[in-house]
Protein backbone atom coordinates (compact mmCIF):
# COMPACT_ATOMS: atom_id res chain seq x y z
CA UNK A 1 0.00 0.00 0.00
CA UNK A 2 1.04 3.59 -0.48
CA UNK A 3 1.97 5.77 2.47
CA UNK A 4 0.30 9.11 2.76
CA UNK A 5 2.19 12.29 3.55
CA UNK A 6 0.78 12.64 7.08
CA UNK A 7 2.90 10.47 9.31
CA UNK A 8 2.85 7.02 7.76
CA UNK A 9 -0.90 6.41 7.47
CA UNK A 10 -1.68 3.86 4.77
CA UNK A 11 -3.89 4.90 1.90
CA UNK A 12 -6.76 2.45 1.49
CA UNK A 13 -8.45 4.05 -1.49
CA UNK A 14 -5.84 3.25 -4.13
CA UNK A 15 -4.07 0.26 -5.60
CA UNK A 16 -0.55 -0.36 -4.36
CA UNK A 17 0.20 -2.52 -7.37
CA UNK A 18 -1.27 -1.68 -10.77
CA UNK A 19 -2.40 -5.15 -11.82
CA UNK A 20 -5.62 -5.41 -13.74
CA UNK A 21 -7.61 -8.59 -14.10
CA UNK A 22 -8.52 -8.04 -17.74
CA UNK A 23 -11.05 -10.88 -17.80
CA UNK A 24 -13.01 -9.59 -14.81
CA UNK A 25 -12.86 -6.00 -16.03
CA UNK A 26 -14.24 -7.08 -19.41
CA UNK A 27 -17.01 -9.16 -17.78
CA UNK A 28 -18.05 -6.29 -15.51
CA UNK A 29 -18.02 -3.80 -18.36
CA UNK A 30 -20.20 -6.11 -20.47
CA UNK A 31 -22.85 -6.39 -17.78
CA UNK A 32 -22.74 -2.68 -16.87
CA UNK A 33 -26.10 -1.06 -17.64
CA UNK A 34 -26.26 1.74 -20.19
CA UNK A 35 -25.47 5.23 -18.89
CA UNK A 36 -29.10 6.30 -19.35
CA UNK A 37 -30.32 3.32 -17.30
CA UNK A 38 -27.88 4.18 -14.51
CA UNK A 39 -29.10 7.77 -14.52
CA UNK A 40 -32.72 6.60 -14.29
CA UNK A 41 -31.82 4.28 -11.40
CA UNK A 42 -29.99 7.10 -9.62
CA UNK A 43 -33.15 9.21 -10.04
CA UNK A 44 -35.17 6.51 -8.24
CA UNK A 45 -32.73 6.52 -5.33
CA UNK A 46 -32.88 10.31 -5.32
CA UNK A 47 -36.66 10.15 -4.98
CA UNK A 48 -36.31 7.70 -2.11
CA UNK A 49 -33.74 9.92 -0.38
CA UNK A 50 -36.35 12.42 0.82
CA UNK A 51 -37.79 11.38 4.23
CA UNK A 52 -41.24 12.84 3.45
CA UNK A 53 -41.55 10.94 0.16
CA UNK A 54 -40.23 7.85 1.89
CA UNK A 55 -42.94 8.18 4.59
CA UNK A 56 -45.56 8.20 1.82
CA UNK A 57 -44.11 5.08 0.25
CA UNK A 58 -43.88 3.25 3.56
CA UNK A 59 -47.52 4.17 4.23
CA UNK A 60 -48.43 2.62 0.87
CA UNK A 61 -46.82 -0.69 1.82
CA UNK A 62 -50.16 -1.51 3.50
CA UNK A 63 -52.17 -0.81 0.33
CA UNK A 64 -54.00 2.02 -1.39
CA UNK A 65 -54.61 5.35 0.30
CA UNK A 66 -56.05 8.67 -0.87
CA UNK A 67 -54.26 12.01 -0.50
CA UNK A 68 -56.17 12.96 2.68
CA UNK A 69 -55.35 9.65 4.35
CA UNK A 70 -51.69 9.92 3.33
CA UNK A 71 -51.57 13.45 4.74
CA UNK A 72 -53.06 12.24 8.02
CA UNK A 73 -50.69 9.28 8.27
CA UNK A 74 -47.53 11.23 7.45
CA UNK A 75 -48.33 14.56 9.12
CA UNK A 76 -47.86 16.47 5.86
CA UNK A 77 -50.23 18.91 4.21
CA UNK A 78 -52.46 17.61 1.43
CA UNK A 79 -50.70 20.02 -0.92
CA UNK A 80 -47.26 18.60 -0.04
CA UNK A 81 -48.56 15.04 -0.42
CA UNK A 82 -50.10 15.83 -3.82
CA UNK A 83 -46.87 17.41 -5.01
CA UNK A 84 -44.79 14.42 -3.88
CA UNK A 85 -47.25 11.96 -5.42
CA UNK A 86 -47.10 13.77 -8.77
CA UNK A 87 -43.33 13.40 -8.75
CA UNK A 88 -43.45 9.74 -7.68
CA UNK A 89 -46.11 9.00 -10.27
CA UNK A 90 -44.09 10.67 -13.05
CA UNK A 91 -41.20 8.32 -12.22
CA UNK A 92 -43.54 5.31 -12.03
CA UNK A 93 -42.92 4.69 -8.32
CA UNK A 94 -46.63 4.99 -7.51
CA UNK A 95 -49.79 4.54 -9.55
CA UNK A 96 -53.27 5.96 -9.07
CA UNK A 97 -56.74 4.48 -9.38
CA UNK A 98 -59.66 6.86 -9.87
CA UNK A 99 -63.01 6.27 -8.19
CA UNK A 100 -65.21 9.20 -9.13
CA UNK A 101 -63.47 12.34 -7.89
CA UNK A 102 -61.19 10.38 -5.56
CA UNK A 103 -57.73 9.07 -6.47
CA UNK A 104 -56.24 6.17 -4.56
CA UNK A 105 -52.50 5.71 -4.71
CA UNK A 106 -50.53 2.49 -4.50
CA UNK A 107 -46.98 1.34 -5.12
CA UNK A 108 -46.49 0.87 -8.86
CA UNK A 109 -45.20 -2.70 -8.80
CA UNK A 110 -43.59 -5.42 -6.68
CA UNK A 111 -40.09 -4.09 -7.47
CA UNK A 112 -40.82 -0.87 -5.57
CA UNK A 113 -42.12 -2.88 -2.59
CA UNK A 114 -39.03 -5.11 -2.69
CA UNK A 115 -36.71 -2.09 -2.81
CA UNK A 116 -38.44 -0.51 0.19
CA UNK A 117 -38.54 -3.79 2.13
CA UNK A 118 -34.83 -4.39 1.54
CA UNK A 119 -33.86 -0.82 2.48
CA UNK A 120 -35.95 -0.93 5.66
CA UNK A 121 -34.57 -4.37 6.61
CA UNK A 122 -31.04 -3.13 6.06
CA UNK A 123 -31.63 -0.10 8.29
CA UNK A 124 -33.25 -2.18 11.03
CA UNK A 125 -30.35 -4.62 11.36
CA UNK A 126 -27.45 -2.19 11.10
CA UNK A 127 -26.30 0.76 13.13
CA UNK A 128 -25.42 3.44 10.62
CA UNK A 129 -22.59 5.86 11.22
CA UNK A 130 -23.54 9.30 9.93
CA UNK A 131 -20.47 11.54 9.83
CA UNK A 132 -22.38 13.99 7.65
CA UNK A 133 -24.91 14.48 10.45
CA UNK A 134 -22.64 14.87 13.47
CA UNK A 135 -19.68 16.64 11.89
CA UNK A 136 -17.24 13.72 12.27
CA UNK A 137 -14.59 13.25 9.57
Amino acid sequence: MNSSSDGGMLAIDGCAVKVVDAGRVTAVRERMPAAEDLTDTADVFGLLSDPNRLRLLVALLDGELCVCDLAAVTGQSESAVSHALRLLRAHRIVAARRAGRMAYYRLEDPHVRMLLDLALAHTEHTEAIHPERDGSP
